[in-house]
Order: structure tokens, then C-alpha cells, then sequence
């Protein structure tokens, strides 16, 4: 049975929310329904809803942005609409970007984990729409990675950032509509509806939804990329590639430096739950060692049910640094007297001083399970499946 999204519920049987208001829209190249007709041209064409403007997140409105690149306002040129970037010279709708608006709709599909930059920008838009007194309709999509497993370590607060936009787990387990009524509760107090999916479960992964698999991101182009994510991601914090620039992005780990027989093998004596390796070599088209030969391991997730990506990475991100202790390094902070990139994505600067002491990364697990627990607690009053 095909899961029904938050966006045909909304035209099938919700229309109410949106009588009579001047609507603005923030969505991406996922934000499709099962037909995969886009939620921009759906709404802009319907003759009972007003859409008047259109917001842009990461990599713009038709995903024609690189990671990392700003995007500029603009007029959408198949609406005539005007598109607003929020991740350009701002990452939030301005006050004049929300003064002619009733009320905003954000249609976006999450990764399900933390760092992604969709979770800031829903976050951001709903404290920007609060004081704005506008109005937030969240047309809800399904957990990606499903809605059952949470891993990894609570933010905290000294590292909140754009890739860390609130104390979440790095992999949460939630809806985009659940975590914003969650955050909503907890500290944004917006007027927030969550139109809510129908025919998912928690358990169900993305390919278990008949829906059809449209990338958010041109660097998460299939679910196996996604899957390893919330683990292969904390690789950009180190002088690695998390292999941009190629066919597998987030499923590559190599540099010029590693020997790619040798990793593959010290990985695969790992004997981690659900993983295997093989060894890859490639040559990225950008990012880093853009046109240089760089070896190392190919992740394979041989049972999603039983792998945690973020434990997983640890270990591997231990073996490297082990491994070519004079090579391995962490990557200096983006801008001048910032953090650096790792903490960030971890939400602490536990990882990195952990592995630079060689203490087990083992600890690191111990000692994020009270907050996870804490998490999984606290969540359970804002699911809707």
C-alpha cells in the first residue's frame, strides 16, 4: 500500500488550511507527490490556493546548486513567482520576505539526521514565522531511514550551528513534521499544523513506501547513500574525501595517501554489525582532492536492520587515524575563530579529543546513551505514527 504524503492530503481533503490566505512555499526537487508532480507547480496551478512566493533551501528550489554554494533570490521562471534563498545571504526568511504572507508551507524530505541542513532551515523558518505571525503548515514525509532507530550523541548547545540547529540525537527517528512539533513545543511556539502522512509506519524504510526516490540533494542520490549518512558524514571533518565528486558520494572513504587493500582489510577485521568493505579507487570531479587519485574503502551496508552508521564510523574513523598517524588530520574551522568542522557535526568536541587521546571510541556510545534515552522519551509525546 503506497504511503500518501502530507501534500496530497493536504489537496485531497485539507484545503481549509489555505482559504483565503496569501501562501508561500518552501520546497526542492523531492517535494513531489507519487506522480511526481512538483508541490510548486500543484500549488501555483490549483484555482483555490494563492501562492504567492517561494523559498529556497540548500541547493535551490530545482537542486541546481552544488553543496556549500550560495544561492541567490531570484523569479522562478516556470511560476513567475518570486524564490527567496535561505541559504544565501541569509538562512531565514527576512521580515519583508513574510509581510505580504497568511501563512508558509514547508514541503521539504529530511535525511532523518541531524546535520542536514534541511532540519535548520524548517527550524529557522517556524522562529522567523513566529515573529511574523504568520502561519506554518507542515505537509509531513516519511523518515527516510525509518522512524524506529536513533543514534548518537545530543547536541550541545556551545556547538548549535546550521548543521546542528538544536539538541537532537545525531540520528533522530522522527518525521520533519514530528521534530518541528517537538521543537515547536520545546522552545519556538509558532501557530504550527503538521499535515500528517498516511498508510506509514515506523518501522518502513523509504523503499518500503511505493513512493518514488527523488534526491534532496545531489549528494545523496539513493537511499543506500542515506543509510550511511549519519556515520559517513562525520568523514567531511577530516582530511578525507566522503567521495563528492563521484558516482557514490558518502559511500567512498579514501585520500592519496591510504593504500586501499590495507584498509579494506583492517575494516573488514572490524567485523562490524551489517558492514562490509571493499577496496575503491577514484578520482573526484570537485570537492576535495578534486582531480587527484585518492584509495580507500567502499562502504557496503549488508543488513540496514542490525548497522549503526555513527558507531560504525567511529571505528573507522579510529582505524585511519591509527592507521597514518603523520597523514590523518582534522580539518581547520570553515571561518576564522569558529569550531571546527567535526565538532560541529558531532555537537561536541568529544570525538575528536577522544581519538586524538587513543581512548576507545567504544566510550563515546557509553556515554551518549543517557541523553539518547532521554530523547527517545521525550519524542514519544510528539509522534503522530
Amino acid at each position: 500500500m503506497t504511503t500518501i504524503l502530507g501534500l496530497e492530503v493536504l489537496l485531497e481533503s485539507r484545503l481549509d488550511l489555505v482559504a483565503g490566505k496569501r501562501v508561500g512555499l518552501v520546497a526542492c526537487p523531492s517535494s513531489v507527490d507519487r506522480h511526481l508532480r512538483s508541490s510548486v507547480e500543484l500549488l501555483h496551478q490549483h484555482p483555490d490556493i494563492n501562492l504567492v512566493a517561494l523559498f529556497g533551501p540548500e541547493h535551490g528550489i530545482r537542486g541546481d546548486a552544488q553543496a556549500g554554494a550560495k544561492v541567490d533570490s531570484t523569479v522562478d521562471p516556470l511560476t513567475q513567482l518570486p524564490v527567496h534563498s535561505l541559504y544565501g545571504k541569509t538562512q531565514r526568511p527576512s521580515p519583508d520576505t513574510l509581510r505580504d504572507l497568511d501563512l508558509i508551507i514547508i514541503d521539504l524530505q529530511d535525511a532523518g539526521v541531524r546535520f542536514y541542513t534541511f532540519v535548520a532551515t524548517a527550524l529557522y523558518v517556524m522562529q522567523a514565522a513566529r515573529e511574523a505571525d504568520t502561519s506554518v503548515v507542515i505537509l509531513d514525509r516519511p523518515a527516510p531511514i525509518n522512524g524506529n532507530q536513533v543514534e548518537g550523541p545530543m547536541l550541545e548547545t556551545a556547538y548549535s550551528s546550521f548543521v546542528g540547529p538544536a539538541p537532537l540525537p545525531i540520528r533522530y527517528g522522527l518525521t520533519i513534521g514530528e521534530l518541528a512539533r517537538l521543537r515547536n513545543e520545546q522552545d519556538i511556539h509558532c501557530d504550527l499544523t503538521v499535515v500528517p502522512l498516511r498508510n506509514w509506519s515506523r518501522e518502513m524504510w523509504y523503499d518500503q513506501t511505493g513512493l518514488p526516490f527523488v534526491p534532496s540533494s545531489p549528494n545523496l542520490p539513493t537511499l543506500d547513500a542515506m543509510t550511511l549518512y549519519p556515520g559517513t558524514c562525520l568523514i567531511e571533518g577530516a582530511n578525507l574525501s566522503e567521495g563528492r565528486g563521484t558516482t557514490r558520494p558518502f559511500e567512498y572513504i579514501g585520500a592519496p595517501w591510504i593504500k586501499a587493500e590495507s584498509l579494506a582489510a583492517e575494516l573488514n577485521a572490524l567485523d562490524l554489525a551489517g558492514a562490509r568493505f571493499r577496496p575503491v579507487y577514484f578520482v573526484p570531479s570537485f570537492g576535495k582532492y578534486q582531480g587527484e587519485l585518492c584509495a580507500g574503502a567502499h562502504v557496503y551496508v549488508s543488513d540496514r536492520e542490525q548497522f549503526q552508521p555513527v558507531s560504525a564510523l567511529l571505528r573507522v574513523l579510529q582505524t585511519l587515524k591509527r592507521s597514518h598517524p603523520d597523514s590523518f588530520q582534522w580539518r581547520k574551522p570553515w571561518l576564522p575563530g569558529r569550531q571546527r568542522p567535526i565538532d560541529l557535526l558531532w555537537g561536541s568536541d568529544r570525538l575528536r579529543r577522544q581519538i586524538d587521546a587513543g581512548r576507545p571510541v567504544e566510550e563515546l556510545a557509553a556515554r551518549w546513551q543517557p541523553g539518547l534515552q532521554q530523547f527517545k522519551e521525550l519524542s514519544g509525546d510528539y509522534m503522530l505514527y
